[in-house]
């Protein structure tokens, strides 16, 4: 899930939020928004994602990673439910068909990410009859957003999918459509205030615990499970990224006892990630492998290591985007990518949205896989994120 990191109030600069899952353009970034993430992207990811104006940097003295993860969470606490388990049958999608109900999109902004998660709501809502009568993009702008959802609501839909720009903002800007009866579906976030249930349908994103684990393998085994590592994190209370960046380093500590971390280095702003990758490679010379929490800030890693000539550090990030995979696919640094399964979050989204139109009580916080690309499967990880061919500008460097 790809992240846009930055606060409304600053114009949002992540990411996919994985994401983060947790979407920016590739080469922006992710988010952290409101949220992912999946998601990328900070994905993102997650996915996402996006970044959330109320993300606030961590307290002295103490880490957002340094929580032992064994699984996902939602950002209140619920248990995530695998988006496969949402299932309809025959006769459902015979009475969806037969409804005439409809929907709105409201994105926070536009992406890779973005448009591949819009894509399966698209196809998903296609195969259920339902109608998409509007699509918007906020570009990451709340007050905008507000004015789209009022817009959104003259045609009357029957429900909403999207992600909330900022959750505090959000409260107010979806109220009308919670009065109107349109059922909600978000994006990684969920407006400040809102009940499960009574306010909104369902919470999709990325797995983001297991989008932090694969990470972890990837690296891991790419330096031959021993030598010393350095963790790039996302410096803010934002569940997405959080849970992402905890779980890769529960994963090296349970997985790899012959693996040191000697530096974490937070950041809140990821055009920073170069001068701090570039501090962590003075102080740590031998340090074999890098992960940083999606790809904006990993970019900032790969040319800390061009700028000193370092050609054996290994580098792993979140969420899918060109250049990193241009790096990985011309044997650069980059040994792996690990990315949300965006297009079957869309599509999860949209049977989210159908159980909620049935009557059926949709999961409080469901989450798509994941897929870690490496040189050697990128199509098909472009496939299985985006459902996407592999773009122009990665096409032509591969062999």
């Amino acid at each position: 899930m790809k992240f846009v990191i930055g606060s409304v109030a600053t114009a949002c600069a992540a990411l996919v939020l994985s994401a983060c899952s947790t979407g920016a353009t590739s080469s922006t970034g992710t988010s952290t928004a409101t949220s992912t993430g999946t998601g990328t992207s900070a994905g993102t990811s997650a996915g996402a994602g996006t970044a959330s104006s109320s993300a606030s940097a961590s307290a002295a003295g103490s880490s957002v990673i340094d929580k032992q993860l064994t699984a996902t969470v939602g950002p209140n606490g619920e248990t995530p439910t695998p988006l496969d388990q949402l299932t309809l049958s025959d006769a459902e999608v015979a009475k969806l068909r037969a409804g005439n109900y409809t929907a709105a999109q409201l994105w926070h902004t536009s992406s890779q990410f973005v448009s591949a998660v819009q894509s399966g709501a698209n196809a998903e809502f296609a195969r259920l009859g339902i109608k998409v009568q509007a699509n918007a993009n906020a570009n990451m702008n709340a007050g905008t957003q507000a004015n789209q959802v009022q817009t959104a609501l003259v045609k009357k839909p029957s429900v909403m999918i999207g992600l909330p720009v900022d959750p505090t903002s959000a409260a107010a800007a979806f109220q009308p459509a919670v009065k109107a009866g349109t059922k909600l579906v978000f994006l990684s976030n969920v407006p400040k205030g809102y009940t499960y249930g009574k306010d909104y349908s369902s919470i999709v994103t990325d797995d983001l615990y297991d989008m932090g684990k694969r990470a972890a393998e990837a690296l891991g085994n790419s330096i031959g499970g021993k030598g010393d590592v350095a963790i790039l994190f996302y410096d803010a209370q934002y569940y997405v990224t959080n849970q992402r960046d905890a779980a890769f380093k529960t994963t090296i500590e349970k997985e790899f006892p012959n693996i040191k971390i000697v530096a974490e280095k937070g950041f809140s702003d990821p055009s920073n990630a170069t001068s701090i990758a570039g501090a962590v490679l003075t102080q740590h010379r031998n340090v074999a492998g890098i992960y940083a929490s999606w790809a904006q800030p990993a970019e900032g890693v790969l040319s800390a290591l061009r700028t000193v000539g370092n050609t054996s550090t290994k580098v792993v990030t979140l969420d899918l985007d060109d250049p990193i995979v241009v790096d990985m696919a011309t044997g650069g640094a980059t040994v792996a990518v690990v990315a949300d399964k965006a297009w079957d979050v869309g599509r999860g989204m949209a049977d989210a949205a159908a159980y909620a139109l049935l009557g059926k009580k949709a999961p409080a916080f469901a989450v798509a896989g994941a897929i870690t690309i490496t040189k050697g499967n990128i199509a098909d990880g472009y496939q299985q994120s985006l459902h996407a061919e592999v773009p122009a500008s990665v096409k032509k460097v591969l062999k």
